[in-house]
């Protein structure tokens, strides 16, 4: 099993890291300019969140359309991560009305996919000034907070997930289930 994190720029990549190791995962840091076939041996790929705004700077992430066009392994984003998989697939991601720091309260409205098992409610920790503000139809929105709409979601036939906040700080209430279930799905 091997699930390598994709280095956006962000503060908690090597945390990501980190989670996967501690939970008996092969694992390595790639740059985002990383070359697809080089990812041609994994089970499947965190998209680390990152300082880069998404919305003036999406060059700043590299190769990650070519990684998802080349793979059909699953994918997590976290924070920019995400944003990038719903831009991908048509969605809009803006500056949130609110920027969210540290704990925040989220809700969950479903809990398929690697939200199995994850309460109706939990903390999580945030750090971010983009969110997306619209997911298109391929996605199942999973998670909001009273300040950002789209805090977790799922594709409906792909496997690819996303969150907003940061399931690998602990901090984050249930997070390391949520990597879990990631586990899981990429052992299928």
């Amino acid at each position: 099993m091997r699930i390598d994190v994709i280095d956006n720029g962000g503060q908690w990549t090597h945390r990501e890291w980190r989670v996967l190791k501690n939970l008996g995962v092969e694992s390595e840091i790639r740059p985002n300019t990383v070359s697809p076939q080089e990812l041609d041996n994994l089970d499947g790929l965190v998209l680390s969140g990152g300082a880069p705004s998404i919305v003036s700077e999406l060059e700043k992430l590299g190769n990650i359309s070519d990684m998802m066009d080349r793979h059909s392994f699953p994918f997590l984003g976290i924070c920019v991560g995400a944003q990038f998989i719903a831009l991908k697939f048509g969605g809009k991601v803006g500056p949130g009305s609110t920027p969210e720091y540290g704990g925040t309260r989220i809700s969950f409205h479903d809990t398929g996919g690697i939200f199995n098992g994850i309460p109706g409610a939990i903390t999580a920790w945030e750090n971010h000034n983009d969110e997306i503000k619209e997911l298109s139809g391929d996605f199942v929105l999973a998670g909001s907070s009273d300040t950002c709409m789209v805090q977790a979601f799922y594709h409906r036939t792909k496997p690819y997930y996303g969150v907003q906040f940061h399931p690998e700080v602990r901090n984050t209430e249930f997070g390391e289930q949520i990597f879990n279930n990631f586990i899981e799905v990429c052992k299928k």
